[in-house]
């Protein structure tokens, strides 16, 4: 996951992050519902710089997160999962961690030296490894389905795309506790104030220690 693009040589096991989540007071089955929390862990267990963001994936925030995804660092934000691991909006009852590795943005025109065109998809662009390029013009936030996030759920083995503006509506509504998990007799680690105060319009931009970004 995040761990395999900020060191991949020392990639560490997922139950060993768990472990560390449990240990830390973060969590006590697996759980995390505090993004500040899941950027400590992550400054610990990763050796990278986390950035908390707040106030929604939209508005000035937008740029923030697209811009770092061009530039190749990844971002780890909650969301409602639907039965097919995709973003949906059930209040925070279906509440797990996304992480996202890349981005594909809907152009207007060829974009600047720096990109090449894919060889069996014409019109698909990419950075050519090691050139330095322009970041392409970022998309309206007002033109919808131009914006897609290369995510998987935190244990998906599959990459998905997922529309930018589903995304950012489904981390906005974590708001509630699953009544499920209410009721199931187990005990969960829950910041003072709720899933909303912890997950709620959060996010985390993660980039290497050693990064300028």
């Amino acid at each position: 996951m995040a761990s395999t693009l900020l060191a991949p040589r020392s990639g560490i096991p997922l139950e060993r992050l768990m472990q560390m989540a449990v240990e830390r007071g973060y969590s006590a089955q697996g759980e995390m519902f505090s993004v500040a929390a899941m950027g400590k862990l992550a400054q610990e267990a990763l050796g990278c710089q986390a950035e908390l963001l707040c106030g929604g994936l939209g508005g000035p925030n937008r740029d923030r997160v697209l811009h770092h995804l061009v530039a190749g660092h990844p971002l780890l934000v909650p969301y409602d999962e639907d039965f097919n691991h995709e973003p949906c909006q059930k209040k925070g009852h279906k509440a797990h961690w996304a992480v996202s590795t890349g981005v594909l943005l809907g152009v207007q025109g060829v974009p600047s030296p720096g990109y090449v065109e894919d060889p069996e998809l014409p019109g698909l662009f990419h950075p050519m490894p090691g050139t330095p390029c322009q970041p392409p013009a970022l998309p309206d936030e007002s033109s919808a389905g131009t914006v897609y996030l290369l995510s998987k759920q935190g244990k998906s083995w599959h990459y998905q795309l997922w529309d930018y503006n589903q995304v950012q509506d489904s981390n906005l509504q974590l708001t509630g506790f699953s009544p499920s998990r209410a009721a199931d007799g187990r005990e969960y680690v829950v910041p003072a104030g709720g899933v909303r105060a912890g997950l709620c319009g959060q996010a985390l931009l993660l980039t290497p220690q050693d990064s300028s970004h």
